[in-house]
């Protein structure tokens, strides 16, 4: 049946896994409007839910796998204040801030200013660690900016296409979402990616369950709202990481973060598909305008990083 598959390069089928994990955040991001809209669940019942359920997943998968190298991150006091700061203000900021974005607008406005995270982490080396800005970035920055000020008004500036807020709070995910890639990055250095996504998802879980228990206050739940809250955990955190850990091993990081484009591309596709959304002339432009932006923006890295490591 993948007879196909297995007579793809390595390099393929890295890009193809890839491109599979960030359809299935498309997919995810989509399952989460139906669930906070059509299906009105609060979101610091499901937040408690998500974080639980793909954490203590995610740790068992760990175990199973690594068995007792799953404690080595807690070796060290610096290891744990990292991965605290990894799961409150990267994980659980994020998942937060996103799930609200939806609930008050709409999955598609959502996932084009998280893509925006790049750009934020360019930012934050600027304004935290004064890296010096390039010509190329001021050029992404502007090109970025007016792709999402289309997106946001479809055209028409006197007026958002969402509410305020939905706004705001897409603006806070693209930023924890650039925390979440960057917080990170010295534990996986010396531990597996599953290892610190499932103890950063469970101090998450932590945290939303000290605001309101899973247990209590479950609100009705119908068969949709349980399979969309299934496949959020599912679309969202099972499927795109272990997908992604397979394409790491066959194509490069480069790769796979080129083929992030598909997240808000499928996003779009879907949202009209299922909600029918109208979706006009200027915000397919915008989105275009940001997803060209962000490739620029990783491309002109990429090159930079290949010239350092030559000289």
């Amino acid at each position: 049946m993948f007879t196909w598959y297995r007579k793809l390069s390595n390099n393929m089928k890295g890009i193809l896994l890839a491109g599979l994990a960030s359809v299935s955040w498309g997919v995810a991001g989509v399952i989460t409007q139906f669930v906070s809209q059509n299906e009105s669940i609060p979101a610091s019942w499901f937040l408690s839910a998500r974080t639980t359920g793909a954490g203590l997943i995610l740790i068992l998968a760990s175990a199973i796998i690594y068995r007792g190298r799953i404690f080595d991150i807690f070796k060290s006091w610096k290891s744990i204040g990292i991965l605290i700061c990894y799961g409150l203000f990267g994980l659980a900021a994020n998942m937060g801030s996103f799930y609200v974005s939806i609930q008050t607008g709409n999955a598609a406005a959502t996932t084009i200013l998280q893509y925006l995270a790049p750009l934020f982490i360019v930012i934050g080396g600027f304004i935290f660690q004064h890296r010096k800005p390039v010509k190329m970035d001021l050029v992404v920055f502007v090109i970025a900016i007016i792709g999402v000020v289309l997106s946001i008004t479809k055209g028409d500036l006197s007026q958002l296409s969402i509410p305020l807020d939905s706004f705001l709070w897409g603006l806070v995910t693209g930023v924890t979402a650039a925390l979440y890639v960057v917080l990170p990055r010295p534990l996986g250095k010396t531990n597996p990616p599953i290892v610190v996504m499932g103890w950063g998802t469970l101090i998450a879980s932590l945290a939303f369950n000290l605001n309101h228990p899973v247990w209590k206050d479950v609100p009705p739940l119908s068969a949709g709202a349980i399979l969309g809250v299934l496949g959020i955990i599912f679309f969202g955190t099972l499927l795109t990481f272990s997908t992604l850990i397979y394409a790491s091993r066959f194509t490069s990081s480069e790769n796979i973060s080129l083929m992030d484009a598909l997240q808000p591309v499928s996003t779009f596709i879907l949202s009209v598909i299922f909600f029918k959304e109208s979706l006009s002339l200027a915000e397919v432009v915008g989105a275009i305008m940001v997803i060209i932006a962000i490739y620029l923006l990783q491309y002109t890295q990429r090159h930079d990083d290949i010239a350092q490591q030559k000289q």
